[in-house]
């Protein structure tokens, strides 16, 4: 018996079943490229919407921790002329989160003035947002179900207040795709990373697929980490090293169907080539003139680091990005329980004028109207004091406003009652609010669908509707 003789019994390959299966190992690898550039493209291809579109994308600009309504967008005369008493027997009371006894009702010390021709009232802590009054669509009206941040937070982004459902951006991004293979489709910063509570659940996808999750950039000069390849790899040896582990994670992944976690892996690898090559250019502010940077208070140290955000938005929906999500505040640093002068002042003053420039400079490069923009928080604030000098959470009444996508602006939609304590007028639920998104992005809230477990899910929990008066102008 010859040496191959001996090396075939003992269960090795001959020379000639070497080559063979070793060329169609090499032809697998070509075939793993194709199979896997047709699987990004089918999660990530443009999908048709149920109505005819007002906008293709969104920027949601997340003030974490609940903003005072009737200190920003929502004047209440009559709260500072019961200054100092209890909450009238007229009102019913709401559960306070901090559980204060009968605190008084305490006065905004803000003042206001009418703007735009539409004479929408902003107070002083938005000066700059103010000059964008015609283009703002105030909703006094919002309610929900999140007495506490986490689960309010929760809820604003998923829908639920408990944890494990797809986020807003990723429905999004399951419902219409993206238009630009090359970026994720659904884009998430944080003013202090790693700070947002609940985390990445915020920007999950839940019990979807994966690969509709939101992909976080940092906030900084390098908002994509580890995305340049070493000076010493060229693009050839890039390529079959991630040909070779594309190979691995499907054989991988074929035996484990029910993981969608590696399908998404598998995508991102796919991905990360890809914005190899667009990202760098995407991200990169130092392109921008001094004067686009200067709009955004980039040349302030109070206001750049949220204007480096928001540009960073503009960049993105730009370039076909579906879904931007930005959190002001991360760490719950709107909730003004104390001094909410000091708190709001600070936060306030610190999205001001990067807010009013996306605002402009969307505007002004054609993109408003095709870009819807959203403001708000996981719930408002009380009219009563907390502390002296603070206001307790409000998830009863409280004010968002969204800005481009074919929304008519320069006007207020629902109202609370006198005092701020309750929305009595057009009561618009988060499940409401939601879905007034999803349909001006071409989407009803209740004919997308995902099948989970062998039930229907939607985006809104099976219930809720579009506020027409938003949409309809």
């Amino acid at each position: 018996m010859n040496y191959e003789d001996q090396l075939l019994r003992a269960g090795y390959l001959s020379r000639r079943d070497m080559l063979t299966r070793a060329g169609t190992g090499f032809g697998a690898l070509a075939l793993a490229g194709l199979l896997g550039k047709e699987q990004a493209a089918k999660s990530a291809e443009q999908k048709k919407p149920h109505h005819p579109q007002m906008a293709t994308s969104v920027i949601f600009l997340f003030m974490e921790g609940g903003p005072s309504a009737m200190d920003t967008f929502d004047p209440k005369p009559t709260l500072n002329k019961l200054a100092g008493q209890q909450l009238p027997a007229s009102f019913k009371p709401i559960i306070l989160a901090m559980g204060e006894k009968n605190p008084p009702l305490m006065a905004s010390k803000r003042k206001w003035k009418q703007h735009g021709e539409g004479g929408l009232w902003v107070s002083d802590w938005y000066p700059h947002v103010a000059e964008c009054a015609d283009d703002l669509c105030v909703v006094r009206s919002c309610i929900s179900d999140g007495i506490n941040h986490s689960g309010g937070v929760c809820q604003m982004n998923t829908g639920s207040t408990l944890g494990g459902r797809p986020s807003l951006g990723s429905w999004v991004s399951y419902g219409l795709g993206t238009e630009n293979q090359n970026l994720p489709g659904f884009v998430v910063l944080e003013d202090n990373p790693g700070q947002v509570i609940n985390g990445p659940r915020n920007w999950g996808a839940g019990f979807m697929p994966a690969v509709y999750q939101g992909t976080a950039l940092q906030n900084g000069p390098e908002p994509i980490r580890n995305l340049a390849t070493p000076k010493e790899v060229s693009g050839a040896a890039q390529e079959h090293k991630l040909a070779l582990l594309r190979e691995l994670n499907q054989k991988h992944a074929s035996e484990r169907r029910d993981q969608s976690e590696l399908d998404a892996r598998i995508a991102s690898y796919e991905l990360a080539f890809r914005m190899q090559a667009e990202a760098p250019e995407a991200v990169d502010l130092a392109q921008e003139t001094e004067e686009t940077q200067r709009l955004y208070g980039l040349d302030n140290a109070k206001t750049q680091n949220f204007g480096r955000m928001c540009l960073l938005a503009r960049r993105m929906v730009e370039r076909g990005v579906r879904f931007v999500q930005l959190y002001s505040g991360s760490g719950s640093k709107w909730d003004a329980h104390s001094d909410i002068e000091k708190n709001h002042g600070t936060n306030c003053g610190a999205t001001d004028k990067p807010i009013a420039g996306l605002l402009t400079d969307l505007k002004r490069r054609g993109l408003l109207k095709n870009t819807l923009v959203v403001w708000g928080g996981e719930f408002g604030r009380t009219p009563q004091s907390e502390k002296g000098n603070g206001r307790d959470h409000n998830p009863a009444g409280f004010t968002m406003w969204l800005a481009g996508g074919g929304v008519r602006g320069g006007r207020t939609v629902g109202t609370t009652d006198e005092i701020g304590l309750h929305a009595v007028e057009d009561r618009l639920h988060v499940h409401d609010f939601h879905a007034t998104i999803l349909r001006v992005l071409g989407l009803d809230n209740m004919a997308l669908t995902y099948l989970h477990k062998g039930r229907p899910e939607r985006p809104t929990l099976n219930e809720g509707g579009p506020c027409e008066k938003i949409i309809a102008g």
